[in-house]
């Protein structure tokens, strides 16, 4: 029987008291009191409320590694990233991956694949399919993100048959509404929609609150709320827990939840308050198998230096010692390479976009935000074609069919500011399709042919320069087999590259991967056309409606 002896701190109860905790067979046997202060403090392990793991660039295994290191010790995955790709091929293979590591992970059914019809995806879970995942896999635990808002307000018939199957299977229900109020968020939550990651105002939260529903604040490595939301937590800390939604790896090493709680702190809110968003409100809401530090609970805690800083000294998860203040325990097993490609080489030609009437409807990205705003900008022409103009960051765009071997639709950007050279991802939300912003139609050609010839990866292309460099992700064009460190160390020199190029974004590679989420309004890139995602429907470059 192993021992743990500190303060601890029980958020349910909202106590502290000294005492030990006996741990035999992966469970808490005993807590015995004792009349003694100690210098460490003992407290639930944290927990991610909603997670996309691929995000992180990471095999779920190889992010645990990472993730344990900072107190997490249990994350609310959806991965409809790779299901975007593989379909039910791609889920089992993060659960089997899963399982190669003491980590907690909890994975969804994702409801939209394809996010939407006006994208070519890898993949469709229809409603047989979402059945079949439920009755199949007892580790699927909640119905993913439904991101098609205006589908469940419409009662779309598609839509409310994976709803109906996720309420007959007893499974929760995650939202995905950014922006949504009034009448049509009533009619959402009455659908049975119980969570929401994407909320980015205060007002907007606490109505969604009033509904009933659970707030996860997010703070990812792009979409940064934490700051707007922090407040509603003083009151509204039962209905609140903290998530990164998508972590890219240069940040994942730096911290995870353990950061928030943190933050929480710094702005004032109480140490129990801040414990029960970060390490028990998830677990109560989906009913999660994540211990609370009660007598037969599973044996998942920390010990930490304080409540203010959270410093981890050690970090268990059933019973074992997965990260002793220095070390994580180490990943033996490797993984299969799947992958859905077929797209060929491009062509500089293929990125021409013929002149237009102007001024022409483009995409002005915001940064640290997954939302853009519709914009007018006046490109270059050149040679009867348009071109882009870095001196008033006007830069082309393009999203390339990865599945199949098609033009690439082009459109305009603002706000990436480069001043030379172009990177491109097959991280390209939701289908993950090529997507890439460059100053030249070579330069754009080059970042696309890179991340072609490695079936997938995030490059950066300069000609100028003869810099020509890759991160290959071979698994879906999603992840990396390497270790964490390693991805993490390519991640931030190919993040480096684009900031020495002129990019002011945080993240430049994260908001790049959310140019083509066409559920985000206002104006997206799909590999069929540019998408005015307010009115759901194509327009052409100069922002009338499209006809297909």
């Amino acid at each position: 029987m192993r021992t743990y002896s500190g303060n601890i701190a029980f958020p349910l109860e909202q106590k502290i008291c000294s005492g030990t905790i006996f741990v035999e067979d992966g469970l808490i046997q005993k807590i015995v009191g004792e009349n003694k202060k100690f210098e460490n403090y003992i407290i639930p392990g944290f927990v991610d409320s909603h997670i996309h793991i691929e995000s992180s660039m990471l095999l779920p295994s190889e992010f645990a590694r990472a993730a344990v290191s900072h107190g997490t010790v249990a994350a609310v995955c959806d991965a409809h990233e790779i299901a975007n790709v593989m379909g039910t091929e791609g889920l089992k293979f993060m659960m089997d991956d899963a399982k190669k590591s003491p980590f907690k992970f909890f994975f969804s059914a994702p409801s939209c694949v394809p996010a939407t019809d006006f994208e070519t995806s890898g993949a469709c879970l229809n409603v047989s399919k979402i059945r079949e995942l439920f009755e199949n896999f007892p580790e699927i635990k909640f119905l993913g993100e439904m991101m098609n808002y205006p589908g469940v307000i419409a009662r779309d018939p598609e839509v409310m048959g994976k709803i109906e199957i996720a309420k007959k299977y007893g499974k929760k229900i995650d939202g995905h509404a950014p922006g949504l109020m009034g009448e049509d968020l009533v009619k959402y939550v009455s659908a049975g929609i119980t969570t929401d990651h994407e909320c980015f105002m205060k007002q907007e939260a606490l109505e969604k609150i009033s509904l009933g529903m659970k707030i996860w604040i997010r703070e990812g490595s792009a979409a940064k709320n934490f700051d707007e939301l922090i407040s509603i937590a003083e009151e509204n800390f039962m209905n609140c827990g903290f998530c990164s939604d998508d972590k890219h790896p240069d940040d994942l090493v730096k911290g995870h939840i353990n950061k928030l709680a943190r933050r929480a702190r710094g702005k004032g809110i109480g140490a129990m308050k801040t414990l029960k968003m970060a390490c028990v409100n998830p677990v109560l809401h989906y009913g999660l198998n994540v211990g609370l530090l009660r007598i037969g609970d599973s044996a998942d805690f920390l010990e930490v230096e304080d409540l203010v800083n959270f410093k981890v000294l050690k970090t268990v998860i059933g019973g074992d010692e997965v990260y002793d203040g220095q070390n994580t325990y180490q990943r033996t097993e490797t993984a299969n390479v799947i992958n859905n490609f077929s797209t060929k080489k491009k062509t500089v030609i293929d990125f021409k976009l013929k002149t237009e009437n102007r001024p022409l409807r483009a995409i002005q990205a915001l940064d640290c935000q997954l939302i853009t705003k519709s914009i007018e900008a006046i490109p270059f022409s050149e040679n009867g074609g348009l071109v882009s103009d870095p001196s008033n960051d006007i830069l082309k765009i393009s999203v390339v069919n990865r599945y199949e071997n098609v033009k690439p639709s082009v459109a305009f950007v603002k706000n990436f500011g480069l001043k030379k050279g172009a990177v491109a991802s097959s991280v390209a939300h939701d289908s993950h399709n090529i997507v890439v912003v460059g100053v030249t139609d070579e330069d754009i050609c080059g970042a696309v042919n890179l991340i072609v010839e490695n079936q997938g990866g995030l490059s950066a292309f300069c000609n100028d320069e003869k810099i020509s460099k890759i991160l290959p992700l071979s698994i879906a064009g999603l992840m990396s087999a390497e270790d964490f460190i390693t991805v993490a160390r390519k991640y931030s020199e190919l993040d480096q590259l684009a900031k020495n190029w002129g990019s002011k974004l945080k993240a430049p590679y994260m908001t790049l991967s959310f140019m083509a989420l066409l559920v985000i309004p206002e104006i997206k890139l799909s590999d069929k056309g540019l998408f005015d995602s307010v009115k759901f429907e194509f327009i052409n470059q100069t922002g009338k409606t499209r006809n297909n």
